[in-house]
C-alpha cells in the first residue's frame, strides 16, 4: 500500500516513522524540508512536492499547523490525488473547514476523513494515540489496519467535521488540566511541600490524569525543553473552541477563561514553547 504523509513535525515525524517501520511504501513532504532529513536517513522517500508526494498514493495523511495550511495544501494536491484515494487529516482544524474540504474532496472522488490524534509525541512514538473520526464509516473501517499502528484506540464520532468538534472538546479538558494543574504545582510549593510528588500522590485518585502525570513532574523539576507539544497549539484550539461555543450557544466560562489565560502566556513569549512553562506564571521565573 502506498501512502502519503504531509507535515513532517513534533507528531508527523514519528507518525511517518512508525508507517515506515510497518513496511509501508511511504513517501513524506514537509514544507521546510530539513525536518524530513531523519526520515530519509531511514530511507524513507522525500517528495520535492506535495503533489510528487500524493501522486498514486492510496492513503494520505495530513498533519499541518492550522486550517489555513490544510486549505493550502489541498488546493496544491486536489488535481494530483487520485479517485477514490482516503485522506485522513490528523490535523487539529476548524470543523467547518474541514466540511468544506471534505465536499471539495468528494467531487473529485477522494473520501476525506477528519481524524485529529491526542496522547502528544510520546503517543505518537509508542503508537498509542487517541483517534477521532469523521467521515465516511466504511472509509474509517477500510482504514483502521493502518491507523493500528499509530493509536490504541479509533472511535467513529460521526458525519464529517465530528472527529475535529471532539478534538476541541479534548483540548478543552487538556488547557484547563494544564493551567490547573501549574496552579497546583505553584501553591504546593508556597504552602512548603515537595511537587516532585504530587504526581505520585495523585496517581490512581480522582484528580489523576495523563497530563498531570506528564506536566506535574516537568513542572516541578523545571523541565522545559525539548517542547513535546506548544502553547500557541493549545491557544489555537481554545480560540476555535470559543468560537464554536458562541456559535452554538453554549455556555464556556472555564474555556473563555483559559484562552484568555493561553494567551496572554504567547504574548509573554512563551508561544513555542512546552506548556510545562505554564508554571512560570505563577513562580515568577522569566
Amino acid at each position: 500500500m502506498k501512502i502519503a504523509f504531509l507535515g513532517i513535525g513534533l507528531m508527523g515525524l514519528p507518525m511517518s516513522h512508525r508507517l515506515f517501520s510497518a513496511g509501508f511504501d511511504l513517501t513524506v513532504w514537509n514544507r521546510s524540508s530539513e525536518k524530513c532529513l531523519p526520515l530519509q536517513e531511514l530511507g524513507v522517500t522525500i517528495a520535492d512536492s506535495p503533489q510528487d508526494a500524493v501522486s498514486d498514493a492510496e492513503i494520505i495523511f495530513t498533519c499541518l499547523t492550522d486550517s489555513s495550511a490544510v486549505a493550502e495544501v489541498w488546493q496544491q494536491i486536489q488535481s494530483s490525488v487520485s479517485s477514490g484515494s482516503i485522506l485522513v487529516d490528523c490535523s487539529s482544524i476548524d470543523p467547518e473547514v474541514t466540511r468544506e474540504l471534505a465536499s471539495q474532496a468528494k467531487s473529485r472522488g477522494v473520501c476525506w476523513i477528519d481524524c485529529p490524534v491526542s496522547g502528544g509525541v510520546p503517543g505518537a512514538q509508542a503508537g498509542t494515540l487517541a483517534m477521532m473520526a469523521g467521515g465516511d464509516s466504511s472509509a474509517v473501517d477500510r482504514i483502521r489496519p493502518v491507523l493500528a499502528n499509530l493509536s490504541s484506540k479509533v472511535t467513529y464520532m460521526g458525519e464529517s467535521g465530528s472527529g475535529q468538534y471532539a478534538k476541541i472538546c479534548n483540548q478543552m479538558i487538556v488547557s484547563c488540566n494544564a493551567l490547573v494543574i501549574a496552579e497546583v504545582v505553584a501553591f504546593a510549593e508556597k504552602a512548603g511541600v515537595d511537587s516532585s510528588k504530587l504526581a505520585e500522590a495523585f496517581s490512581g485518585g480522582f484528580a489523576d490524569s495523563k497530563p498531570l502525570q506528564i506536566l506535574a513532574p516537568e513542572m516541578a523539576e523545571r523541565r522545559f525543553e525539548p517542547p513535546k507539544w506548544h502553547v500557541d497549539t493549545l491557544l489555537k484550539d481554545l480560540s476555535m473552541a470559543v468560537a464554536h461555543l458562541e456559535k452554538s450557544s453554549a455556555d464556556g466560562p472555564m474555556t473563555q477563561l483559559a484562552k484568555t489565560l493561553m494567551q496572554s502566556h504567547s504574548e509573554d513569549g512563551f508561544g513555542g514553547q512546552d506548556p510545562s512553562t505554564l508554571v512560570k506564571r505563577y513562580l515568577d521565573i522569566k
